[in-house]
C-alpha cells in the first residue's frame, strides 16, 4: 500500500520526507532504582510507525487525530503486556518488522495475524510473550488483514507532541517512521503481563459493507451518481494508506462543475475528487479539502484491515437536509 500526501483536495500524491532528525529519547514515567530501557530496529519493514490513541480535539489547528487505525488491536495488545491502553506500540503494515531487546521485556502482537519468533524460534502470537535480553523479535508479513500491532511492556516512550507519541504520516508530527537501525525509548513497566493463555483471531471479511451519511455536498451530484454510490460496488485501490483509502469502481458524474473553497474534513468522509473515484479519509487525513464530500462513514473500523482488493459497498440513510 502507499504512502504519500495529499494536494489541496485530498488527492494521494507522493512527496518527499524532510530531512531526518535525532528522535528525543523520554526517560518512561518517574520510579525509583528502576532505568528505562530501549528497542534497536533491526528491520523497520515498509511502513512501522508509533501509534496510541492519537490527538483528538486540534482540527481546529489543521492536526487531524492521526493514532491506530485498528485502536481495539492497540487496546488489547497494551493489555497483554500491562501497560495502559492509551500506550504507544508499533503499528506495522503488511511486511512485519525485526527489533532487537536490549534488556528482558515481555512483548504481544495483535491485529492481522503474523508468524512471530523469538531468536529463531516460533511462538504464539495474541498472548503475552518473555523476551530475554539481547533477543531479535521478528514479526513476519501479515497472513491476513494489514495492520498488526507489537506492544512492548513499558510502551514506547518518544517525546509526545501536542499529548500524543503517535506518527502522522501526513503532517509529520510525531516520530518519523522507523528506519533499520532507529533506537526507541521503552519505558518503566508497571505491572505485570495479563493472564491469558491464547486469543483467536478473525480474519478480515473480503468484502465489507459500510453505512453512510449524504453530504455534506451530495448536491453536487447527479441522482444518478448517489444510486451508484449505494448500489454498486468498489475495491479499494493500492494506492490506499494511513490517510485515505482509495477506492476504484464506477465514477460519481457531478452537476456542479470545478472545486469549492477548502472547507472542514471529517474521519470518514468520502471525498470525490476530479477523476470521480471516491476516496475515503483515515486517521492521518487532512483537515480540510476543496473537493466536495459526498457521504460520511458511520464507522471507519472495518477498513483498517481491509486489504486492496477488497470489495465495498455502500449502504445507508439518504438524509437530504444536509447541506
Amino acid at each position: 500500500m502507499a504512502t504519500g500526501r495529499t494536494d489541496r483536495g485530498g488527492a494521494l500524491r507522493r512527496t518527499p520526507r524532510p530531512a531526518r532528525t535525532a528522535r528525543p529519547r523520554h526517560p518512561g514515567p518517574a520510579g525509583a532504582g528502576v532505568t528505562a530501557t530501549a528497542i534497536e530496529v533491526v528491520r523497520a519493514g515498509g511502513l512501522t510507525t508509533v501509534q496510541d490513541l492519537g490527538r483528538p480535539g486540534w482540527a481546529h489547528l489543521g492536526v487531524p487525530r492521526s493514532g491506530a487505525l485498528d485502536p481495539y488491536a492497540l487496546r488489547l495488545a497494551n493489555r497483554l503486556v500491562g501497560n495502559p491502553e492509551p500506550a504507544a506500540a508499533l503499528e506495522t503494515t503488511m511486511t512485519g518488522c525485526a527489533l532487537r531487546l536490549r534488556q528482558a521485556g515481555t512483548v504481544a502482537v495483535t491485529g492481522a495475524p503474523a508468524v512471530l519468533r523469538v531468536d529463531g524460534r516460533a511462538v504464539d502470537t495474541g498472548g503475552p510473550v518473555a523476551v530475554p535480553a539481547g533477543a531479535l523479535v521478528d514479526l513476519g508479513p501479515a497472513r491476513s488483514g494489514v495492520r498488526s500491532y507489537l506492544a512492548v511492556a513499558g510502551g514506547i516512550a518518544v517525546e509526545p507532541v501536542l499529548g500524543s507519541r503517535a506518527t502522522d504520516t501526513l503532517s509529520g508530527l510525531g516520530p518519523a517512521p522507523l528506519r533499520d537501525g532507529d533506537t526507541l525509548p521503552v519505558g518503566l513497566v508497571v505491572t505485570g503481563p495479563a493472564s491469558v493463555d491464547f486469543l483467536p483471531t478473525v480474519p478480515p471479511p473480503a468484502e465489507l459493507d459500510l453505512r453512510v451519511r449524504l453530504g455534506p455536498r451530495h448536491d453536487w451530484f447527479t441522482p444518478a451518481a448517489l444510486e451508484v454510490l449505494l448500489g454498486t460496488a468498489y475495491t479499494i485501490g493500492p494506492m490506499s494508506n494511513r490517510v485515505g483509502a482509495r477506492l476504484a469502481g464506477a465514477a460519481l458524474p457531478r452537476v456542479v462543475p470545478g472545486e469549492l473553497p477548502s472547507e472542514g474534513v471529517a474521519l470518514g468522509a468520502i471525498q470525490v475528487p476530479s477523476d470521480g473515484q471516491p476516496l475515503i479519509f483515515l486517521a492521518d487525513h487532512p483537515t480540510t479539502g476543496g473537493y466536495p464530500v459526498i457521504a460520511v462513514l458511520d464507522d471507519v473500523l472495518p477498513l483498517a484491515q481491509a486489504r486492496p482488493g477488497t470489495i465495498v459497498r455502500f449502504h445507508g440513510v439518504v438524509d437530504r437536509s444536509i447541506t
